[in-house]
This record gives C-alpha cells, sequence and structure tokens, in this order.
C-alpha cells in the first residue's frame, strides 16, 4: 500500500506523458495523407518547332504533372504503359529507406513494365522537405517523361526563409525535332556520340528565340514588391545550365531538398538531376524580364548552344501605352559557355544551414575515376564504328563500363539468390594509377565491360572522391547516388591528392546533395553513412554517358532486425 501511495504522483505523470505521447503520434499519423495517383504514360501529338511529333507523355502533359506532398506523407502512383516502350520511373532524390522495390531504375531496382502492363509505386516521404522530381528511368524516355515533386514541410513547420508570396516550379529541358529514342538507337548503333538537342526549354517550351515558339512562351505574372520562390530543376538529357532572371538578384535557400545558407547571386549554375530553390524579389522597374538558360559545356565536344527563355512579368505594365503591343523583355547577362570560373564560386557558395552531421572516422574511403573512354573496333570506321578513329565510345567508373543485366534486375536477383547476373568484386580504386587529369597512355583507353557492384556494410561511414580523367576529354560529370543524400566536403582541380587534400575538407557545414557534379579535370570528395539497405545505382547524370557505361551500383547489406532489412518486393513487381 505504501509503495501505491509514495508512487501516485510519479506514476500518475508517466501516464499523463503516456497519454500526451499517444495524441503526438495519432495527431502526426492524421497529419500524414497518403496520396492516389494514375499515370499513364503513353503517346500524345505535341508540337515545337513548327513540327507535331507522337511524343511520350504522362496523362497526356509534357512536362507531366507535377506532385505535391508534405513531408511524412505517403506516395501511391499506378504507372500504366500505354506506350510501346518498357518503361520505369524514377523518384529523384527521395531516399525509398528499406524500400528499393519504388526506386525505379531499369534492370537495377526493378524490370521494365512492359506495354500494355502497369506496376503501383509506394513510398513513404521520411525527413525530407524541398524540391526534387521524377522521371523515366529507361533509356531516353525520360527527355520527356518528367515532372517536379514538391515536399512541403510538415503542417505548423515554416520554411526557415521569409514565405514567398508564390512558388512557381521552373523546369528546364531539352527537345528534339525527332523521336528522342531513335536518336539514342542510332548513337548505340553506330557508336558515335548522339545528335545534339534541337533547343532548350523551360517547363516544356523552347521560348522567343526559336521558330514557331514565341506564342507559347512561359509567362509568370508578378506583383511589384512581392517575393516569389522559384523551384529549379534541370530535367535537361545532356545539358548543364546557367540560368538568370534579368536585372533581378536570386537568393539561393535550397539545393536537392536540403536547405542552404541563403546567398545572393546573379546567375546559377545547375546540372542535369539537381535542383535549386531561389528567392526573387520583384523590386524594379515594371516592365517583362527574360528568364534564360543556355548550357554550361566543358567538353571538348558538340552542345545544343541555343537559348531557353520565358517571361517575368510585372502585372501594372505589361503593355507598351504608344502601341498598345507587349513590351520586349530586357534579356540577362548569362556568363559564356565555358565559363568555369562562375560554375566554380557558384558551387563554391553552397553550404549547409546548419552544423552538418558529417562522418568524421572512415570505414570505406573510396577512389574512383570517371570519364569517358573508346571500345577498338576490328573493322574500324564501319557503319557501326563511327566514333573518333574508327572506335566506339564508351565511358567507366575505375575502367570498368558498367553493363545493365537483361535476364533479371539485380535487386531482384540479389533478393531471390539468382547467380550470375552480377558480381560484388567493384574496385575500390583504378587498377592503375596515371596522371588522371592529364596526358593518358592510349593503352588505358579502352575499359572493360562488367556488371560489377561494390558492397557495403550496414551503417559504414563512407567517403567517394570521384576523379574526372581526360581521356577523350575532361568534363563535368554530374554523379547521381540514388537512394541517398551525401556531403560534399571538398572539391578541386587537378590531380586528387589524398596526403593534403583532406585537410582543406569543410566537415562543418557542407553541403547536402544528391548529385554533384566534378570539376572538368579535377576531383570532389562526398562522405555518407551507408544507413539504407538495398542496392542502389551511382551514375553520371548525362543521359548519353549512362548506355555508355558511366555507372556502377552500392550493394548495402541488411543490418539486424526489420528495421534494418530490406522490405519483402510488392506482388505485382514487373518480371523480366
Amino acid at each position: 500500500m505504501e509503495y501505491h501511495k509514495v508512487c501516485a504522483k510519479p506514476c500518475s505523470s508517466y501516464l499523463f506523458f503516456a497519454i500526451l505521447l499517444l495524441f503526438a503520434s495519432l495527431a502526426s499519423f492524421v497529419d500524414a495523407a497518403v496520396h492516389f495517383h494514375e499515370f499513364v504514360i503513353e503517346a500524345k501529338p505535341v508540337k515545337r518547332l513548327c513540327r507535331t511529333h507522337s511524343t511520350i507523355t504522362v496523362n497526356g502533359q509534357f512536362p507531366g504533372p507535377t506532385l505535391e506532398v508534405r513531408d511524412g506523407d505517403t506516395l501511391v502512383i499506378k504507372a500504366i504503359n500505354r506506350a510501346r516502350y518498357n518503361v520505369t520511373l524514377h523518384w529523384h532524390g527521395v531516399r525509398q529507406l528499406r524500400n528499393p522495390w519504388a526506386d525505379g531504375p531499369e534492370f537495377v531496382t526493378q524490370c521494365p513494365i512492359r506495354p500494355g502492363q502497369s506496376y503501383t509505386y509506394q513510398f513513404t516521404i521520411q525527413n525530407q522537405q524541398g524540391t526534387l522530381w521524377w522521371h523515366a528511368h529507361s533509356r531516353w524516355l525520360r527527355a520527356t517523361v518528367y515532372g517536379a515533386l514538391i515536399i512541403y514541410p510538415k503542417l505548423g513547420s515554416p520554411y526557415p526563409f521569409p514565405m514567398p508570396k508564390r512558388e512557381i516550379p521552373i523546369l528546364l529541358g531539352e527537345w528534339w525535332d525527332r523521336n528522342p529514342m531513335d536518336v539514342l538507337r542510332l548513337a548505340l548503333f553506330t557508336g558515335a556520340a548522339p545528335n545534339i538537342s534541337d533547343a532548350l526549354t523551360i517547363n516544356g517550351q523552347p521560348g522567343d528565340l526559336y521558330r514557331c515558339s514565341s506564342k507559347e512562351t512561359a509567362i509568370f505574372p508578378v506583383e511589384a514588391g512581392e517575393t516569389i520562390l522559384l523551384r529549379i530543376i534541370n530535367s535537361a538529357m545532356n545539358e548543364e545550365m546557367f540560368f538568370g532572371v534579368a536585372n533581378h538578384k536570386l537568393t539561393v535557400v535550397a539545393v536537392d531538398s536540403a536547405y542552404t545558407k541563403p546567398f545572393a547571386t546573379n546567375v546559377i549554375m545547375i546540372a542535369p538531376g539537381q535542383t535549386t530553390d531561389v528567392l526573387l524579389t520583384a523590386d524594379q522597374t515594371s516592365a517583362r524580364y527574360y528568364m534564360a538558360a543556355h548550357a554550361y559545356n566543358t567538353a571538348n565536344a558538340p552542345f545544343d548552344n541555343t537559348t531557353t527563355t520565358a517571361i517575368l512579368e510585372y502585372k501594372s505594365d505589361p503593355v507598351s501605352a504608344k502601341k498598345g503591343q507587349s513590351l520586349k523583355p530586357i534579356f540577362p547577362q548569362l556568363p559564356g559557355f565555358n565559363d568555369t570560373a562562375t560554375a566554380t564560386a557558384f558551387t563554391a557558395q553552397l553550404r549547409s544551414l546548419s552544423k552538418a552531421k558529417v562522418p568524421l572516422e572512415i570505414d570505406e574511403s573510396l577512389f574512383f575515376t570517371v570519364g569517358l573512354g573508346l571500345i577498338n573496333c576490328t573493322n574500324p570506321n564501319s557503319r557501326r564504328c563511327q566514333g573518333p578513329n574508327g572506335t566506339r565510345f564508351a565511358a567507366s567508373i575505375n575502367n570498368v563500363s558498367f553493363v545493365f543485366p537483361r535476364r533479371n534486375s539485380l535487386m531482384q536477383a540479389y533478393y531471390q539468390g539468382q547467380p550470375g547476373i552480377f558480381t560484388t568484386d567493384f574496385p575500390p580504386f583504378p587498377p592503375v594509377q596515371y596522371d588522371y587529369s592529364g596526358n593518358v597512355p592510349r593503352g588505358l583507353w579502352q575499359p572493360v565491360k562488367a556488371t560489377k557492384l561494390f558492397k557495403l556494410k550496414y551503417r559504414s561511414k563512407v567517403q567517394i572522391v570521384f576523379q574526372d580523367t581526360s581521356i577523350v576529354t575532361v568534363e563535368d560529370h554530374p554523379m547521381h547516388l540514388h537512394g541517398y543524400q551525401f556531403y560534399v566536403v571538398g572539391s578541386g582541380f587537378g590531380n586528387f591528392d589524398p596526403k593534403n587534400d583532406p585537410a582543406k575538407f569543410n566537415l562543418i557545414d557542407p553541403p547536402e546533395r544528391n548529385t554533384i557534379g566534378t570539376p572538368p579535370g579535377g576531383w570532389v570528395a562526398i562522405r555518407f553513412e551507408a544507413d539504407n539497405p538495398g542496392i542502389w545505382l551511382l551514375h553520371c547524370h548525362l543521359d548519353s554517358h549512362l548506355p555508355w557505361g558511366l555507372a556502377t551500383a552500392l550493394l548495402v547489406e541488411n543490418g539486424v532486425g526489420k528495421l534494418q532489412t530490406v522490405q519483402p518486393p510488392p506482388l505485382d513487381l514487373p518480371r523480366c
């Protein structure tokens, strides 16, 4: 009896707090929503540059639908394939914790959705906010099958920056005046580089500087004095880009769904796969101002050197009083196509909003050389050997040119214990050391084709240094790691110095990203904790480089218990 009397007050307190926790968890559950969508993937007529093409779209839209959710919400998306090509969908930047089955890359985490079939992607957003996107991950369907994925904070959680009056997704893209799948097919047949795009686009429209495009140029009305949030996504296939708005400062507040310390800039550089959120205040004279983007080209190779535009239009004075015609928009000053100094200065300003949880003790230190290569032909200059000097283009990481399986997906083979689909002996460093950014001997230009993965233990602390090579040409390769966010702790030009460069790493507030470029002829270092079991593709997001083999995959083993183990595959997972 005395025990109960003595414990009466503390026990009631425990009960009170337990009830509070229960209500808090219920409130959190109530706040979280489940969003159901049906994505019908099919060909529809789309007119651009004076011509109408049968274009692969989602729900008849190009770009596809914008998905809007909150942190903690669940997405259930039934993908129905009515196109004539195999297709998969990837939710770029979503962590997909313990759920690689929803990640989407073809023959990596799933077999493709074949024509006439469907597959339901189901996943929950966990501790992510900001701008991401979704796109096809089958061959070159991504050229037209893509859209924005916007993750708002949980209810009651504000942005860590002034609330904008409105938000505008800005999707940068490319357009071919032909079927993009035919462009890829020709390149894979000949071994040469694919034809460059015919136009760049903003929200699917080329803009005023292209033929037959002015009437459809995207126009964004603003009120004088208001602040808007531009959610900028580079959905282009092969072009890094500079983007700016005439006479307006852009304040960067987030990249790749991670908040940053704000900083002002006249221009951003954004690579395929990356997102950048910027605040823009309409503080200029009422007029019309071009948003514009053009390529940032770092390779000695042809590129699309056109410029896409949209219009920021002040509502108070959109029309000339004298002639009754629209005022000619003011054009921004964009850097030169090869202005690496401006691109480097921009990325150097990116910092995490607060102190980052960077792994300090490293379990796996990996050194990955990334770049192009050439496959020698027994019959040079034949129809199938139209690359440089009668060769075929290739690309590799650590001299391994990745071959995607066809009999089964990597994840399904791993889960089912099926041998012969892949090996786990991907080299942690290049087999031969050489002057990576210098004059590389021709004997090292030809990679080895294989399907090799690198195995990581659960919760191992990983550092990867991506080193660009000068084989064929130096180039900024935007490397994307599926299933993870990582910290970009350092970068530089020339060859990475393992003795001196780590001392310069930013281990306090490095930016957190899912896609990062290698400086042309340089290196970039990332760190992360391997806390997401499964098989996760690591590849260059220049899509001409992916079928050439600039990829590998990380096999992260299960940990202990259910919460550290890959969940079972869904019943409708496509079979090969």
